[in-house]
């Protein structure tokens, strides 16, 4: 019987030996790497094995006939292959191809820094990073002035970059143009933005080729996407050594729905007698601000709008030039009223709608006068002295109505197209006689992300215009590709063609004009882990159709600009500290308004750097900041009309001092009267260096005079408090 037993056992185990099938492979991905740990499997049974360290496998099954083999693997498209167990015994290669997800796809990173919490961007800065800035006092021009791209000037407002003049960089408030982003202009000296950064989620400063979303740029772009609901509800209240102000947002019980308002008060008088000024202020700035907003939480999306109004004033004179005892006596009243309403909607079926409203309107008031030594009017005896003694009332009213749909089309790509419409009011009564210029603004654009891999990815698209007021269309291509190279590390490629109506002021002696254009080609390299960024990029920019004011105003003006730039970031390296550092290198020369030739732009440095330091002590609840600024020095023309020869010519020329600028600021966290409170302390130009922007010229060219900082620094000290919500677990959690 035992034998028995053992003759069955073996003749069983030997008929189960024949029946079973060996089935063996290998996994690999569709560029033939090795893929280790994919699941091999008979579909309907449990006979099935995973691939090992070379790729392959080898499992045994009793399945007999055509069966199913399932291949699958964490971020691969799942492959089902039929084979035929009675004929087929392997081996089977299986090519498994990788599935495109949005945490893993390649990004296109050619010309924009983008700063914020989106998962997928590549984020240089945060909101963080904004506030704490040394030397920037929270504004983003400030900051964005230390990437790559940006210059440094300091006597004018706006965003310099790439060669390109302060109005060619437009801003954008969730998908709309904002008309006067800064406050109003003085006269040789900057003026900063009139939003807070504490009302953007999300921050994308594109310094060339940007999307066909967005138009009338013709140098960059700086696109802000505002906050969605607040965390909690809270009151915040701040006091300082310029300004007072305080606010209110209320969050719905069910976290729905949230308004809130706030208002501001900035008074210079307090200040200026601690700090003296290098002008004479009969009217010290004084400024009025507030805003309100309300949010609603829709069945798939958001609606939110956003309201601010401003009111500012000030008065300044200065020695005149062109006498010895006269004074120019500047006088500004402004008042800014900005709407924007937006409805951010998912549609269902992979649609998705964004439909953006503004409304704007700007009032300013210029009094500029000629005053003896009593400060009492002096009138006109001369042609230049009658260039001095005017009053201009500029009004600008901006409508606009964009509506954009999303569609995805395969996996994570995108099919984006929409429509734009603006109306544009413009006003001047210059000395009573008023020009008025109107334009209807119409757009259409399209636009397609397409990922072809999770390493390669295009953005194509095009952008149509037409503007009553140049009774011209124009057609702008866009095209972006970028292709990982590795972890973390991807190239970069963006062209595009870019237009933008000439200036107000230019078309308010002609509308015989066209738009203005500029050409970019962008390359780019970054490479980027949790900790550390790197990215280099090279560009070049060709302008066509500029504005020349000379021998007639027309479309004659060209230019290029072409240059290098690095970035570096890191928050590794040394324990507690996080610091970045930014170069430019800039070859750039246009001919355009009254210029002779093609020379470089008085507001272009060749060589621009910036050192940003940040270190937190979380022993003490305080972070130090420094940012170090430095360009080599600006070109200055003396360009005046030379009557023998019916031209211009340049009488005289040079380069300023090289720039340099240490800012500091300090930010202690700690608790007052039951308030979350930081406690800021900043200043600008630490070591005082000499600063110069340029120059000024008499009307006969025998003396100029250098254009200076008002004062060799600005101190700043606030104290802002917070009930509901802890900033200042921010602040420790971004420094840990």
């Amino acid at each position: 019987m035992k034998y028995l037993i053992i003759l069955l056992s073996s003749l069983f185990i030997l008929l189960s030996a024949r029946a079973q099938v060996q089935v063996l492979g290998s996994v690999r991905d569709m560029k033939s790497r090795i893929l280790a740990g994919a699941n091999i499997a008979i579909k309907g049974s449990y006979d099935g094995t995973t691939s090992d360290s070379t790729g392959h496998f080898s499992f045994k099954t009793f399945e007999k006939g055509v069966q199913t083999l399932v291949v699958s693997n964490i971020g691969y498209k799942t492959v089902e292959q039929q084979i035929d167990l009675s004929k087929e015994f392997g081996p089977f290669n299986v090519a498994l191809k990788e599935e495109i997800s949005e945490l893993k796809a390649v990004t296109v990173t050619a010309g924009s820094f983008e700063a914020g919490d989106k998962k997928r961007a590549a984020t240089v800065l945060s909101l963080l990073d904004v506030l704490t800035t040394g030397g920037a006092n929270a504004d983003i021009s400030a900051v964005l002035k230390t990437l790559p791209g940006a210059q440094q000037v300091g006597d004018q407002e706006g965003l310099f970059v790439r060669g390109g003049a302060g109005y060619e960089a437009k801003q954008f408030i969730d998908g709309t143009m904002v008309n006067n982003p800064f406050y109003s202009s003085v006269p040789d000296i900057a003026q900063r933005g009139r939003f807070s950064p504490n009302l953007f989620k999300g921050t994308v400063f594109s310094t060339g080729g940007y999307s066909a979303l967005y138009g009338q740029a013709l140098s960059s772009a700086v696109i802000l996407e505002s906050i969605d609901l607040p965390e909690q509800s809270q009151v915040n209240a701040s006091i300082s050594t310029v300004f007072l102000g305080a606010g209110f947002q209320k969050l719905d019980k069910t976290k729905k729905s949230s308004w809130g308002f706030n208002y501001g008060y900035t008074n210079l008088w307090p200040y200026f007698q601690i700090v003296k000024q290098g002008v004479d202020y009969f009217t010290v700035p004084e400024f009025h601000s507030g805003d309100a907003n309300f949010r609603i939480k829709t069945k798939g999306g958001m609606i939110k709008y956003y309201t601010t109004f401003a009111t500012s004033s000030l008065g300044l004179r200065r020695p005149d030039i062109d006498s010895l005892v006269l004074k120019d006596a500047f006088g500004l009243n402004n008042t800014n009223w900005y709407n924007n309403l937006s409805w951010r909607e998912f549609l269902g079926k992979g649609w998705k709608m964004n439909l953006g409203l503004s409304y704007s309107t700007d009032l300013t008031k210029i009094n500029q006068q000629l005053q003896d030594q009593q400060n009492k009017p002096v009138t006109g005896s001369t042609a230049w002295m009658n260039l001095k003694t005017y009053s201009l009332d500029n009004t600008a009213n901006l409508s606009q109505i964009k509506l954009v749909f999303d569609k995805r089309i395969s996996g994570i790509s995108v099919l984006r197209f929409g429509n734009e419409y603006q109306y544009a009011y413009n006003k001047s009564i210059y000395n009573g006689f008023s020009l008025p210029l109107k334009d209807h603004y119409y757009a259409a654009f399209t636009e397609a992300d397409i990922n072809i891999t999770n390493e390669l990815a295009f953005k194509l698209g095009g952008r149509l215009e037409h503007s009553s007021i140049l009774k011209k269309w124009n057609l702008a291509p866009r095209l972006a590709i970028a292709y990982k190279t590795g972890p973390g590390a991807q190239f970069s490629f963006a062209y595009g063609d870019f237009y933008q109506k000439p200036e107000n002021n230019q078309l308010m002696l002609t509308t015989q004009l066209g738009y203005t254009k500029a050409t970019h080609y962008i390359l780019n390299f970054m490479k980027t882990t949790t900790l550390q960024t790197f990215r280099v990029e090279a560009f070049y920019k060709k302008y066509e159709d500029l504005v020349k004011t000379f021998p007639s105003i027309n479309n004659d003006g060209t230019g290029y600009a072409k240059g290098i730039e690095l970035f570096w970031r890191d928050r590794k390296t040394f324990q507690g500290m996080d610091y970045w550092i930014s170069y430019s290198y800039l070859d750039t020369k246009r001919d355009y308004l009254n210029y002779p030739g093609q020379l470089q732009p008085n507001f272009a440095a060749n060589h621009t750097a910036s050192l940003v330091l940040k270190k937190f002590i979380t022993k003490i609840n305080t972070g130090f900041n420094f940012t170090y600024s430095y360009a080599t020095g600006r070109p200055y023309y003396n360009i005046k009309y030379e009557t023998s020869n019916a031209k211009y010519v340049i009488a005289d020329q040079g380069k300023t001092i090289d720039y340099h600028n240490l800012g500091f600021s300090m930010n202690y966290l700690t608790t007052i009267f039951k308030s979350y409170a930081v406690i800021v302390a900043s200043v600008t130009n630490v070591l005082g260096s000499n600063q110069i922007f340029g120059y000024n010229y008499s009307q006969n060219g025998l003396y100029k005079e250098a254009i200076t900082p008002v004062a060799p620094r600005f101190f700043f000290v606030g104290c802002f408090l917070s009930w509901g919500v802890d900033r200042r677990q921010d602040a420790i959690n971004n420094n840990l």
